[in-house]
């Protein structure tokens, strides 16, 4: 079966409840195996294939999750429409804990991730501008407006963690006007673009990390209590969301790899490497 839309998701989204029919089915990739099982089923109507991003039981940190594993899984689905949802501190007092970002800039601050599927005997440098799909975000948006509930557009950082933010670091992103802090999505955003998938981030504010005074510092206890607050939030939006993405693929995600490749094509085919993958380095040999 090819599933076009696919979901992977953070924090609180184990048991939520929306996919009907569902299905888990084990998927070997050329980086390892992904954080879990891919459960294929339907949300109104709609195929969609779902992944735990840490696996069940929160096994894998930030800095430990299997992005390639991950992203390419989704690629062997057949997906092109990927949504990433994750738990963010808010760095602007006007997002509060609870609200809905939408991602529509990102800062990477992570440095022990893999983020490109091409690092072995072929060289791609993909377009990485705009980072999240425009069509697919504006409809992700529409989605939390239709659900009446407080939504931004915003700029993403994403540090390495596991630990949470000194001040002082909380207050040098304040400083770059930066909207929400996380762990995650820019690894994902990376290989969702060689994977040339169309991408979004639904961004779940949990608190505001640590600069704010009068406000409880980030701690697992208030992030996991907000996410259970707006886990049926998250799953109304899903539901409206998914049912929406009927565009025509004529954006940049869709063509990401076609003038990316800088290496020989003969070096290419002569390359045995198993990280030099059949499913996106059929994008160049034909």
């Amino acid at each position: 079966m090819t599933v076009k839309v696919g979901i992977i998701g953070g924090s609180g989204l184990y048991n939520i409840g929306i996919i009907k029919n569902a299905e888990e089915i084990e998927i070997t990739t050329p980086f390892g195996k992904p954080s879990d099982k891919i459960t294929i089923g339907k949300i109104q109507g709609v195929d969609v294939a779902f992944l735990s991003r840490h696996g069940k039981g929160h096994i894998y940190p930030p800095h430990k999750v299997n992005y390639r594993a991950n992203v390419f899984a989704m690629k062997q689905c057949g997906v092109e429409y990927l949504i990433s949802i994750a738990a963010v501190g808010s760095l602007k007092k006007q997002i509060k804990p609870c609200d809905f970002v939408i991602a529509d800039q990102l800062i990477d601050r992570s440095f022990k991730r893999d983020t490109t599927f091409f690092d072995d005997g072929i060289t791609v440098h993909v377009g990485f501008a705009d980072p999240f799909c425009k069509k697919i975000s504006d409809l992700a948006n529409d989605a939390v407006k239709k659900q009446k509930l407080d939504v931004h557009r915003g700029t993403y950082i994403c540090m390495e963690g596991p630990q949470f933010s000194t001040r002082a670091e909380s207050n040098l992103y304040r400083s770059w006007n930066v909207d929400v802090i996380g762990m995650t999505l820019a690894p994902e955003a990376k290989l969702a673009r060689e994977a040339e998938m169309c991408l979004c981030g639904i961004l779940n504010v949990t608190d505001y990390d640590c600069w704010y005074e009068g406000e409880k510092d980030v701690s697992v206890a208030n992030v996991v209590e907000n996410l259970k607050k707006n886990e049926k939030n998250t799953a109304e939006i899903i539901k409206r969301l998914i049912p929406t993405i009927k565009y025509k693929r004529d954006c940049e995600c869709k063509n990401a790899l076609e003038h990316a490749l800088i290496t020989k094509l003969d070096l290419i085919k002569g390359n045995g490497s198993p990280q030099v993958n059949k499913v996106l380095l059929d994008r160049f040999i034909k």
